[in-house]
Parts: C-alpha cells; sequence; structure tokens
C-alpha cells in the first residue's frame, strides 16, 4: 500500500501509483511485551482491511465497525520500526493490546502487521533478508499478533530484473516461517497485480518467481488491483487486463500458474484510497458473484479503514458470501 507516489516503469509508460497521507503515532516506548505466542488458523476466505490512519487513541476501532472482515493489518511495520497504525498498538499497554486482541478474536477478526509499504525499499537500500525477517518476526511475537503482512513495494529492484528482488523476497519469507510456522501464524503478500503476470519489464519473473519459491509458505496473496489505470469493470479486473500490464487480471493470474486459492482480490476503500482502480463496492459486489461463480472464492481486500468498513463489505461481497 502506499503513503507517498512512486512509478512502476514501462517500456513505453510510466504508471503513477497512489499518494496517501499517513499519520505518525506516538513514539514506541520501550516494550517488554509478555510470553505469549498467538496461534491462528488462516482463514478462508479471507477477509482483509489495512489501517494506516489514525483512528483514536484505542488505535483499533470497536470490532463491530469491521463486522465482515476476518482480519485486520497494522500499517506499517518498516526497516526503521514500527510507524503509524503499527507504532500506536506497539505502544499500547500489554493490558490494553490483550483487550483489543480479545475484543477481536471474540468478533472473529485476526490483527497482524504489515511489513515495509510504499517508503520502504528492502533490497535496494541493502537490507539483510534473514536479519530484517528476524526482527520482524520478535515483533510480531513480542506484540502477541496473528501474524505478518509483506507489502513488498521495492519497485526499483523488481524493475531491474536482475533476480535480487525475488530471491531478498524468497528468502525474507523462509526466515519468517522459521519463527512464525505455517498452521500457527497468518503469513500474506501483497503484490502490485502486473508483478503476477508475465511481462519483460520484470525480466526475472517478479512474484511468479516468487510463487514458485515459496508459495506454498504464503497463505494467500492480497493483491493490489489498483493505481496501474486498469481493473476499472468487472471484465478487465476478472478476465483479460489489457495494456500495458496483459496476463494481470484474476483468472489471468490463474493461467499464469498461482493457485487460485491464494488470489485475494484488493480493491481501495474510496477513490481517494488510491490513484485509480477504484470500484464502488456495490460494484464491486458483482464482479466478487462474477468470480465465485467461476470457481474463485480467496476473498477480498480493502485498503483502508475507515473509508472501507463494515458496511463498505457488506456491499464487496454481495450475494456470494453469505
Amino acid at each position: 500500500m502506499f503513503s507517498f507516489t512512486r512509478m512502476i516503469f514501462s517500456v513505453s509508460a510510466a504508471l503513477a501509483l497512489a499518494s496517501l497521507n499517513s499519520v505518525l503515532a506516538m513514539p514506541v516506548a520501550s516494550n517488554s511485551a509478555g510470553p505469549l505466542v498467538t496461534r491462528a488458523t488462516a482463514p478462508s476466505p479471507a477477509f482483509v482491511i489495512y489501517t494506516d490512519k489514525f483512528v483514536s487513541a484505542d488505535v483499533l476501532p470497536p470490532a463491530a465497525q469491521l463486522a465482515g472482515f476476518n482480519v485486520v493489518a497494522l500499517s506499517f511495520l518498516t526497516l526503521a520500526g514500527a510507524r503509524d497504525q503499527a507504532q500506536a498498538f506497539a505502544a499500547l499497554t500489554a493490558d490494553q493490546r490483550t483487550a483489543k486482541k480479545t475484543e477481536y478474536s471474540q468478533a472473529g477478526i485476526n490483527i497482524i502487521v504489515s511489513a515495509f509499504g510504499e517508503t520502504d525499499t528492502p533490497t535496494t537500500s541493502g537490507a539483510d533478508p534473514v536479519g530484517t525477517a528476524n526482527t520482524m518476526a520478535q515483533f510480531v511475537l513480542a506484540n502477541a499478533l496473528d501474524g505478518i503482512d509483506v507489502d513488498y513495494e521495492d519497485l526499483q529492484a523488481m524493475n531491474k530484473g536482475d533476480g535480487a528482488a525475488e530471491q531478498w523476497v524468497s528468502q525474507f519469507t523462509t526466515t519468517l516461517r522459521q519463527t512464525l510456522p505455517q498452521g500457527q501464524f497468518i503469513l500474506t503478500h501483497a503484490p502490485l497485480a502486473p508483478w503476477l503476470s508475465p511481462n519483460a519489464q520484470f525480466a526475472a519473473g517478479a512474484y511468479l518467481t516468487v510463487d514458485k519459491n515459496v508459495g506454498s509458505l504464503i497463505d494467500w496473496y492480497n493483491i493490489q488491483f489498483y493505481n496501474q489505470g486498469l481493473y476499472t469493470d468487472c471484465n478487465g479486473l476478472l478476465n483479460a487486463a489489457g495494456a500495458p500490464f496483459p496476463g494481470s487480471s484474476l483468472f489471468e493470474i490463474v493461467k499464469n500458474g498461482v493457485s487460485i486459492n491464494k488470489l485475494v482480490i484488493g480493491k481501495p476503500g474510496s477513490a481517494a484510497d488510491a490513484t485509480n482502480g477504484f470500484m464502488d463496492p456495490a460494484t464491486l459486489g458483482t464482479c466478487v458473484a462474477q468470480a465465485k461463480a467461476q470457481g474463485w472464492n480467496a476473498g477480498i481486500m480493502a485498503f483502508e479503514f475507515p473509508e472501507a468498513d463494515s458496511t463498505w463489505i457488506s456491499a464487496a461481497k454481495g450475494g456470494a458470501f453469505q
């Protein structure tokens, strides 16, 4: 997801990504969270909502406002430490975190943290994937979270096409799983939709290579079907994305070899949450129904609260998920 403006560069065009305002939370106090270790079964289908904007001193809203979602992603945990909602949650007292975690668990909502986001460039910055993964896994444990989402958006590294980005993400993912075992912690990724399609711009395969390397370790992909000037109607979202990123619609990604069960449709909560690609949630609901009729059942992602909430997800599910 995005906090500032960046570009995905094509041979013939540069496509603008989103520009979002982010509000930094209070500084994180020294945190020596207790020994509680989370055990989380990855939900299927997954209904995911990100929260990056300041909400209140309680950090997360009452669970009722997110009814219909089963995963909320605190954004973001960066190379420089926790920021925004991730920072605010970590700054709560242990009792406050436990209370919020209990409230959400009783409502059937998992709480995870989202790593990196638009402002981080881990490969380009020369960050160690093993050390970074170990540090971030400890953040999950220290704050009794249900898992982690990898929102890797190092566009410069991926655009190079030399394989360094794919190798970094694969090693990072493998290391995360050593501390956050599958079946006990949720581990998701949030790739840009074009990264799951064959394209000369991503000569080393982008997320198609990542999926081959470590896809078995990833519970699902929160795919960003926005910010590319595409995916604005059901046909473009589901069947034929078109230029400049053909092969990046939902069922084209399935044809590219990625499991249909891992492809969560991600959309902005409002037009203000992305440069382009927003769909009214009721319209999205018609697309979701079409996808489900064709055998897809993975779920829906929204970026972000409060523009997306229980009303938004109810409309986006339409009649497909009851």
